[in-house]
């Protein structure tokens, strides 16, 4: 006996008080998402039992299971886990991968955060400002970050109606007293659904690839009585440092080596006071903005304590 057939089974057993369905054709629905159109096993079962949870005119939690939760989107505290909810688009980014469709900011009275819908989903694209119904989002963890990725299961309703969107950002402030390995020019891996910095030409999911250029900088803030970890993506770091992504490629090819890139990077920052927001993923903060201020501490004397600890 199949998996898919022993789904079928189970999705019947769980319908017999709802709706007449027969094993035979809850299979054919199950392998023409799995075979045709390459859906996982788990996700192709949602689905079908979405599907028939609207046709029975049932809510998503009649049957206890094959329903899908219903939180915050800051509030997510758990991987693969799927979801329905009403969100704002609030921003939309520069993907940097064919392979996706669109990346960017969805919004809820929680808060916020990232979204992906790739270009093999076939989804319909969202405007920045909508509100919209998604149901089936999944929810995705990369070191302790957490986002919700849209599939070929995913349903888009655009509602007419107001959201307040919760603010989850934090502000810190302090020294710039390090600026951590794994930054400055790096290279992400290439494949679908993969954002993660390869190390030595290898990513820890799919091996040697041929990655794609990026900046970043992971710093160390220091208030003079706690340390922050922050993180600037390209946008800010181009901001920060007032360097191109292009300008770093062509230095690094110059020296034939990428370290100088982040050598570059220290000569402008380190020890500058600034004040940084963002929503806080993990132990780190996404920074989102920046200002430098004028330094309210001896911010040499902290740079030389916090190279002492």
């Amino acid at each position: 006996m199949t998996d898919l057939h022993t789904h079928a089974e189970d999705i019947v057993e769980q319908f017999s008080d709802h709706l007449d369905l027969t094993v035979d054709e809850v299979e054919e629905r199950l392998d023409n998402l799995v075979n045709e159109y390459r859906v996982p096993v788990d996700e192709a079962r949602r689905s079908v039992v979405n599907s028939y949870l609207d046709e029975a005119g049932l809510e998503r939690e009649a049957l206890g299971s094959g329903g899908n939760a219903s939180v915050g989107l800051a509030e997510i505290e758990q991987d693969e886990q799927w979801l329905d909810v009403t969100a704002k688009v609030v921003e939309l980014w520069e993907a940097r991968s064919d392979s996706v469709a669109q990346v960017g900011l969805l919004g809820d009275e929680s808060g916020t955060t990232k979204f992906v819908a790739f270009e093999s989903s076939e989804l319909p694209e969202l405007e920045e400002g909508a509100v919209y119904r998604l149901e089936n989002l999944v929810t995705d963890e990369y070191q302790g970050n957490f986002s919700v990725k849209l599939n070929r299961t995913t349903t888009i309703t655009e509602v007419d109606e107001e959201i307040e969107v919760g603010d989850d950002a934090e502000t810190v402030e302090g020294a710039l007293v390090d600026i951590q390995s794994g930054s400055g020019l790096i290279k992400r891996c290439p494949e679908e659904d993969c954002t993660r910095v390869l190390q030595n030409g290898r990513c820890s999911e799919h091996g040697s690839v041929e990655g794609e250029f990026d900046l970043r900088i992971k710093a160390v803030l220091d208030d003079g009585e706690a340390v922050h970890e922050v993180i600037f993506d390209r946008e800010q770091t181009e901001a920060l440092t007032g360097m191109s992504l292009e300008e770093a490629k062509d230095m690094a090819m110059d020296a034939l080596d990428t370290t100088v890139v982040a050598d570059e990077m220290q000569t402008g920052t380190l020890g500058r006071y600034y004040r940084v927001s963002g929503p806080q993923f993990g132990r780190y903060v996404l920074v989102d903005e920046f200002e430098q201020l004028s330094d309210p501490v001896d911010a040499e004397a902290a740079l030389i304590e916090a190279r002492s600890i």
